[in-house]
C-alpha cells in the first residue's frame, strides 16, 4: 500500500496545472527569464526567446500553443 501522506498535491483548474505546484511553476519560469510581461501591469505573460528554446529542449510542443 502506498504512502499517501508523502505525496504532494497538484491540482488542476480546467485543464491547466492550478493550485501551489502552478504558483511554484510559474514563479520558476519567471525568475529564470522563460516567461515576461510586457509592463509589470499586465496579466498576460509572453515566452521569451531563452524561454522558447528551453522550453522546446524540455520536449514541450510550442506550435500547439495559440498565439
Amino acid at each position: 500500500m502506498k504512502n499517501y501522506d508523502k505525496v504532494k498535491s497538484a491540482k488542476l483548474c480546467y485543464e491547466h496545472i492550478g493550485g501551489k505546484l502552478g504558483q511554484l511553476f510559474l514563479e520558476v519560469l519567471i525568475a529564470k527569464g522563460w516567461l515576461a510581461k510586457t509592463e509589470p501591469s499586465d496579466r498576460d505573460l509572453y515566452i521569451t526567446e531563452l524561454g522558447e528554446s528551453q522550453l522546446t529542449a524540455f520536449g514541450i510542443d510550442l506550435s500547439q500553443i495559440k498565439s
